[in-house]
């Protein structure tokens, strides 16, 4: 299969994750970065055998395909957009946009040109959550009409070196985790109709405490940290959603559904594995025996054991998704749902009214173990 030149914009914390975990995919090969501080493209070239390149000459280079954009989320857009009018395909760390009408104008772009736009996560392609679709799709639990999902931890300064842009807009918990479970849910039961949110903050600085040369100094809190949503799906489902970055403790499950005939307990949706739940009429909670699928093998070690990580299975969609000429998973269209779900929450928050969605999506195709295992070189 032809493999498609890569190359990343972008090289924080995030940019060694596609890095390692690119060369297992057959249909592209990264072959160089790029990044504002030209001191860190060096480092990361030197440290995977890739060339070092400032922003203007990979978008410029004749070998490049495809672009990987990992700056800032408010840089997104720019990067995104330049990438496209440079004759690049681009695939973007979430949220690929911070608002409609930018993900319209790039929208526009792809028509006009045939070049694609692709964006994370693609978590929601691991095992664990082809899985849940598979058991749900199957009419096991009857018509999903309601569940809960939750992101609940203290914030992001706990580990970050430089977390102001995560308390910054474009930031906080709904735009930076939320998308994990939005898409995920998307996927799960199909587009939303409307949202209705209520928000706050708990706090109007942090203090960064992670092992970093910042440990200490302050950060200002612009957005808000508590966002308590509930979305109205066009399958009928009512999904009752919470990011927070102010909570020390909590027991509630990432994510649960409830159908008319029984509920499924999803994993975490920031990650491609976990165990999958279900309960039927006895309620008594069983764990689901799960399929041999590629993207649920626990292949890297993590503080809580061995865990599944194929970030970069939504690029090497793609990328194949060019190459054979049929639609990507990790889509606009998606992300752009996605985006203006989130959006709405945010602004609901602030008006204290429900939003009606003007956009739609369908679900992505479901990838089962076959194709799962043919994205794999």
């Amino acid at each position: 299969m032809k493999k498609l030149g890569v190359g990343i914009i972008g090289c924080g914390n995030i940019s060694t994750s596609y890095l390692k975990l690119a060369p297992m995919f057959k249909a592209l090969e990264v072959r160089a970065v790029a990044d504002i501080n030209m001191e860190a493209a060096k480092a990361r070239a030197d440290e995977y055998g890739v060339r070092a390149e400032t922003v203007d000459d990979l978008l410029a280079a004749d070998d490049i395909d495809l672009i990987i954009n990992l700056t800032i989320p408010a840089a997104h857009f720019d990067i995104t957009k330049r990438a496209l009018n440079a004759g690049k395909h681009a695939y973007s760390e979430k949220p690929f946009v911070l608002t409609l009408e930018e993900g319209e104008e790039l929208r526009a772009i792809c028509e006009k040109t045939g070049l694609r736009v692709g964006s994370a996560p693609d978590t929601w392609m691991g095992g664990a959550h082809q899985f849940a679709r598979h058991i749900i799709d199957s009419g096991q639990l009857g018509q999903i009409t309601s569940g809960t999902a939750h992101v609940l931890n203290p914030g992001m300064e706990m580990w970050h070196p430089n977390p102001d842009f995560f308390f910054q807009p474009g930031g906080g918990p709904m735009l930076d985790l939320g998308p994990y479970y939005v898409t995920n849910l998307i996927q799960l039961l199909g587009p939303v109709t409307k949202v209705a949110a209520l928000t706050n903050k708990g706090k109007e600085e942090r203090t960064i405490s992670a092992d970093c040369p910042r440990n200490g100094e302050k950060v200002p809190v612009i957005v808000d940290t508590n966002v308590h949503a509930l979305l109205q799906f066009a399958s009928g489902a009512q999904i009752s959603v919470t990011t927070s970055w102010d909570v020390w403790g909590s027991r509630h499950q990432n994510m649960e559904l409830y159908g008319t005939e029984g509920a499924i307990y999803v994993p975490d949706p920031n990650f491609f594995g976990g165990t999958v739940e279900t309960v039927g009429h006895d309620r008594e909670a069983k764990v689901e025996t799960q399929w041999d699928h590629a993207f649920g093998v626990p292949n890297q070690e993590h503080k809580q054991g061995m865990m599944a990580n194929y970030r970069t299975a939504g690029v090497a969609d793609m990328a194949q998704a060019i190459v054979e000429g049929r639609p990507h998973r990790c889509s606009l269209e998606l992300a752009l749902h996605a985006v203006e779900v989130m959006t709405a929450i945010l602004k609901s928050g602030e008006t204290g009214t429900f939003i009606d969605m003007t956009t739609t999506c369908t679900r992505p195709a479901a990838v089962t173990p076959q194709e799962a295992q043919a994205l794999l070189g």
